[in-house]
Order: structure tokens, then sequence, then C-alpha cells
């Protein structure tokens, strides 16, 4: 299978601008991404409490990435002003993507952002893919798990989805600790761990596990 790339726009927004973000990414954005050619389409990650917000979109291959780099600066600038923020930018190579199924209403996310040498990160994947993913396939109210990863710098995210908030937080301790196996053993050291609303569900990458 080809390898598929993403592109992860963090905005720091007012809280209080959260739900006209939401509405402009909704209508405005994703739309206008789909047109671009390599575009698979998109999620929108949110914590209404921080105001951090996170818009990922999914690339056919690194060229297309690429190409679209000017339309999506410009998509990016506009979301920035309805959201009254900030936005940081990373780019990533989609390595892991496994869903027992598709999210609905009310799904949530747990985010955790991790740091190895580059020439660690295969070992690194092979561990998430072997080691943590079967035990993530075991929690109650488990949606779906990715994996991407930037291999110039060896920083890597992975994003673990839930049906539901209490889902989410039943199972806190035990994704906690398979997380910190994982990261042993993958001789990784994670940088930060935050939880999120699914505000928008659309990524359209296929199963890659």
């Amino acid at each position: 299978m080809p390898i598929m790339f993403a592109r992860s726009t963090t905005v720091h927004a007012r809280p209080s601008y959260i739900d006209a973000g939401i509405k402009h990414v909704r209508d405005i954005v994703m739309p206008a991404l789909t047109d671009i050619d390599g575009c698979l389409g998109m999620s929108l990650l949110i914590d209404r409490n921080s105001g951090q917000c996170i818009a990922t979109s999914s690339w056919r291959d690194e060229e297309s990435l690429r190409a679209g780099e000017g339309p999506v600066q410009t998509l990016r600038h506009d979301a920035a002003e309805v959201f009254h923020g900030t936005t940081e930018v990373s780019r990533w190579e989609i390595a892991v993507m496994h869903r027992d199924h598709h999210s609905e209403r009310g799904a949530c996310c747990r985010v955790t952002w991790i740091k190895t040498e580059p020439a660690h990160i295969d070992r690194g994947i092979d561990v998430w893919k072997m080691a943590g993913l079967p035990a993530m396939e075991e929690l109650d109210g488990f949606c779906s798990a990715a994996l991407m990863f930037d291999r110039a710098s060896g920083r890597g995210v992975s994003s673990l989805t839930f049906d539901s908030a209490e889902a989410m937080e039943h199972n806190r301790e035990r994704v906690d600790a398979i997380r910190d196996a994982g990261v042993r053993e993958a001789g990784a050291q994670v940088l930060a761990t935050h939880q999120f609303e699914l505000a928008i569900a659309h990524l359209h990458v296929p199963e890659m596990a």
C-alpha cells in the first residue's frame, strides 16, 4: 500500500469562538479541501476548556501534500480568524490506521505526542502495532486508533478514539499503562497527552494496520 500523509493544524482558539470555528470548518474548509487533488478528507478535534483544536487533513501521497500547501495556507489563515486563534502546523506520515467501527456523535479522542530517535521509528511502529494495538482493541468503547510520525524529527502522535467521554474516562488508567509499556519498549518518551471531543470525523484513511 502506498504511504499516505497528513497535515495537522493546531489552533489555539478562544473557547467562546469554538462553535463558530466548527461551523466554518464544516461548511467552508472541508468542501474546499476535498476539491484539492489528492486530499482525501479531514477531522477536527476540540477542547472547549483550553481552546486547543486540531484539524487534520489526509493526503494520497507526499507529492499531493506539498502541492496543496498554497490553498491550504489560505484556508488556515481564514479559519484562524474565525477561531480568533494562532496556529501551528505539523506534517506526518500515516503509519497505522485501524477502526473497529466508525465513530458516532459524542465520540472522544485521547491523543499522545511522543519522541524517539529517528533511527528507532520503525521499531516504535512495530511495538505499537504488535503490542499496543491489540490491547487497545480490548478496551470497552474502543472505536479506532491511529499512529503518525515525522521521520526527520523523530516526533510521533497516536490517537485513540472512544465511543463517548465516559468510555474514555473509564479506560484512562488502562490506556496510561498501555502507553507507558509501549514507550518503554520502544525507547521513546511521552511529550504530552490530551483529551478531545471529536467534532468532525471524515479523515477517510483506509485500514492500515
